[in-house]
């Protein structure tokens, strides 16, 4: 099987970023789709990449795109997308768009277009029972893909950290800023595995036949708690700041306020957090095709050593809308 052409939805996000790496030493030609071509001038400088301005969510613009592409990678998903059920679906309309519909429409694209593989990303415990709309419409975005392109190849990472993450560079940056960090869920537990890890593991998949049609758990080398990972991000980043952990009542109307004033947490994420985001199969730390998970303890001081400055210069991206 030979993979020259990749189409890759969702190419200017975090992962996106790091797989586009791990894709280009393999000399692959890559088509990156994106609404605004100015917003992604980070992808530029890849010689093989073409970036283009397209709507993903119109069927004819996605056939167009899918059209000659021997692989297409999806990995298209928000965090925010709704609490309650939408025309009688149990999740947001938000999710709805981006995990439900545009997977079952990238699958059909890349059917009709004969693509050789497809790779979705998912996220880890997906489930139509899941408490959070989100994991709920993660899990129907997965059978919409096994639907239409039943040897799609289906990756479930839990927290995924690195340079450039919404995690816990997040937590970095307010245990620099605030004296007392009221902390949400503090004993949530996660298996956070690093994105040169997942994004190595999604290209490598590419050459092994026996990933068609998998779905592989992706996940680091230890648990932590939620308070856990938070304490260990703003000493790292230099910042050790006074957390204060709240019950599980104070957790949910503080994650209600925040959904009202717009902030980093939702009633939804307060769901999610309530299902361990922890492998279930597997050896602890082996990624599929052997490959061992790299230790939060070496990878997180390469980046959250800088902690103070990254979070002023993201406050100067955001206001600049960049």
């Amino acid at each position: 099987m030979t993979i020259e052409n990749i189409l890759l939805i969702g190419g200017s996000g975090f992962v996106g970023r790091h797989l586009m790496n791990a894709l280009a030493r393999r000399d692959v030609r890559i088509t990156v789709p994106v609404r605004r071509r100015e917003r992604a001038k980070h992808l530029l400088p890849f010689p093989t990449a073409e970036v283009v301005e397209a709507d993903i969510h119109d069927d004819a613009t996605l056939a167009r795109l899918a059209t000659g592409q021997d692989a297409i990678i999806n990995l298209v998903g928000v965090l925010k997308g709704g609490n309650g059920k939408t025309d009688g679906k149990p999740w947001g309309k938000g999710f709805d768009r981006a995990h439900v519909e545009l997977a079952g429409r990238v699958a059909k694209a890349a059917t009709a277009a004969g693509a050789q593989r497809l790779l979705h990303m998912s996220a880890l415990k997906a489930d139509a029972e899941a408490p959070s709309a989100y994991l709920r419409s993660k899990a129907a975005g997965e059978e919409a893909v096994r639907q239409s392109f039943p040897g799609a190849t289906i990756f479930r990472p839990s927290v995924i950290y690195g340079p450039g993450d919404q995690f816990l560079t997040v937590f970095a940056g307010l245990a620099a800023l605030a004296p007392m960090l009221p902390l949400a869920c503090p004993a949530a537990l996660f298996q956070p595995v690093w994105v040169e890890d997942v994004a190595a593991t999604m290209a490598e998949s590419l050459l092994r036949t026996e990933s068609i049609g998998q779905t592989y758990e992706l996940g680091g080398p230890r648990l932590y708690t939620l308070i856990d990972l938070v304490d260990y991000a703003s000493r790292t980043a230099g910042s050790p700041g006074n957390i204060l952990p709240l019950g599980d009542i104070p957790s949910y109307l503080m994650a209600w306020i925040l959904e009202i004033v717009g902030g980093p947490m939702t009633r939804d994420n307060y769901w999610s957090m309530q299902v361990s985001s922890t492998c279930e199969h597997g050896e602890m730390g082996v990624l599929p095709f052997g490959r061992r998970a790299a230790a939060l303890e070496i990878i997180g001081p390469t980046y959250l050593s800088d902690g103070r400055r990254r979070a002023g210069f993201d406050a100067l991206r955001a206001g600049a809308k960049r």
